[in-house]
C-alpha cells in the first residue's frame, strides 16, 4: 500500500541519466485522441489493487478516462516498487505516491511534480491495546514500537519528536510486517496502521478471551491528524520535464478530469466501487473492501476547495515536518526546501472547472460516511 525503499542519490542519478527523464530528449506526448485512437497511459499505483485506488479503477471501468481519449493501464505496486522512481524512469506516465517520500526522491534528483492531491487528509494511526495504558506519544517511551519503515514512519517520528522523545534512544523500534499479527500476539506495544486497512484487520480478528471479534473499545488509536504531525499522502505525480510539453499538459488535465469523476463516483456509489475492486482481483474480503472504501472517502471528502487541489498550509506542514523531524539515525527526510516545480494546481484547477461544467460535484459538501460492519477475516 505504501511501503517502498528510497534509492540512494547516486543510484537515482544513474537511473535518471539512463532514462533521459526531464531532458530535451524526452519524446513529446501525442495529443490525446488526436488521431481518433485513445492515447495509452500508464499509472503506477503504490500497492496492490484495493479500495485505496478505487477512484482510478472506477475511472477505467466506467469509461471516464476513455471519454477523455485516454486508454489508462493501472500498474499494481508491491514491496519493492517505488512509484515515483517508476515515473522518473519513464516507465509510467503518472504515479501515486505519498508526498514526503516523493519529495525525498525529488531531492535525490527525480524530476516529478504533484499535480493532484487526491487525499486531503492522512490515514495513519499508531494503535495499542487499551490495557497498555498508552494514550499518546509521550507514553511510547520504553515501549516496543512497530513501524513498516520504507518512508512510512515519518509521522510517527514527528509525533515522538514533538513529545520530546528520541526515536533512536527512547523506544525500541521493531520492523513491523504488513499485518497486525505482532500487536495481536502482543509482541509489540504499538503498531502502525492505516485507518482504511490495518486498523480494520484488528476489528476482523477474534479476541481469544471472548471468542468474539475485537471492538474499537479494545484499542487506543493515536491519530496523527489529532496530534498535529500528519503529512500529505496519496497524490498524483507527473513528469516535471514533460510538463513543458503542451500535449502532456493537455493530457494531464484530461487524466485528472477522469480521475475526479472516478473518485466522485466512488463517493456516491461505494458498494459498486467495492465490487469493482474485488472484481479487479483484490485478495481482501468484501466487508474489508467496503470499510476501506468508506475510510478512503473520509480522507478525500468533503473537499471545500475542490478535490485534488494542494492546500498551501498542508503542504507547508508536510515540508516543515520533513525538514525538522529526525529519524533513529539523526537524519531528516529533507535537507532543504523543495526546489523547482514541486507542486502545481494549474492542471487540477482546469480539470475541476470542466468537471463542474459537466455537473460533477467536486466538493462533496454533503458527504456522509457509512457505518460498515466488518466480518471475521474481512469476508
Amino acid at each position: 500500500m505504501r511501503r517502498f525503499r528510497l534509492l540512494s542519490a547516486a543510484s537515482l542519478a544513474a537511473i535518471l541519466i539512463a532514462s533521459g527523464c526531464g531532458t530535451a530528449d524526452t519524446p513529446s506526448t501525442p495529443a490525446p485522441g488526436a488521431s481518433g485512437a485513445r492515447t495509452p497511459i500508464k499509472l503506477q499505483l503504490q500497492w496492490f489493487f484495493q479500495s485505496q485506488f478505487a477512484g482510478y479503477i472506477a475511472a477505467v471501468d466506467k469509461g471516464f478516462y476513455a471519454e477523455q481519449g485516454l486508454d489508462v493501464q493501472l500498474l499494481e505496486g508491491g514491496v519493492d516498487i517505488v512509484p515515483q522512481t517508476v515515473l522518473a524512469q519513464g516507465k509510467a506516465d503518472y504515479a501515486i505516491a505519498w508526498v514526503p517520500k516523493a519529495l525525498a526522491s525529488r531531492e535525490q534528483g527525480a524530476a516529478i511534480t504533484d499535480v493532484g492531491q487526491i487525499f486531503a487528509r492522512s490515514g495513519t494511526y499508531q494503535v495499542a491495546f487499551k490495557e497498555s495504558g498508552i494514550t499518546g506519544p509521550a507514553d511510547f517511551k520504553g515501549r516496543k514500537v512497530g513501524n513498516w519503515g520504507f518512508g512510512n514512519e515519518f509521522e510517527l517520528f514527528a509525533g515522538m519528536t514533538g513529545a520530546g522523545l528520541n526515536p533512536g534512544k527512547d523506544v525500541t523500534l521493531v520492523q513491523q510486517q504488513f499485518d497486525m499479527q505482532a500487536l495481536l500476539k502482543k509482541e509489540i506495544d504499538l503498531a502502525q496502521a492505516m485507518s482504511y486497512n490495518e486498523y480494520a484487520q484488528l476489528l476482523e480478528a477474534k479476541n481469544p478471551a471472548t471468542g468474539k471479534l475485537y471492538t474499537p473499545e479494545d484499542f487506543t488509536v493515536i491519530d496523527w491528524k489529532t496530534v498535529g504531525t500528519s503529512m500529505l499522502q496519496d497524490a498524483v505525480w507527473a513528469n516535471t520535464g514533460k510538463l513543458s510539453d503542451p500535449a502532456y499538459q493537455q493530457q494531464t488535465v484530461k487524466f485528472l478530469l477522469g480521475t475526479v469523476k472516478g473518485w466522485a463516483y466512488c463517493r456516491d456509489n461505494p458498494e459498486e466501487c467495492r465490487d469493482l475492486v474485488v472484481k479487479k482481483g483484490s485478495k481482501l474480503g468484501k466487508s474489508h473492501q467496503l470499510w476501506q472504501m468508506n475510510e478512503v472517502n473520509k480522507l478525500i471528502w468533503p473537499s471545500a476547495a475542490g478535490v485534488g487541489l494542494v492546500g498551501e498550509a498542508d503542504w507547508k506542514q508536510t515540508v516543515e515536518l520533513s525538514m525538522n523531524t529526525k529519524n533513529q539515525t539523526g537524519d531528516t527526510v529533507l535537507t532543504k526546501q523543495p526546489e523547482g516545480l514541486a507542486y502545481t494546481n494549474d492542471y487540477i484547477q482546469q480539470a475541476l472547472e470542466q468537471a463542474k461544467a459537466a455537473g460533477i460535484d467536486v466538493t462533496g459538501a454533503a458527504f456522509q460516511p457509512q457505518t460498515v460492519t466488518l466480518n471475521a477475516g474481512g469476508a
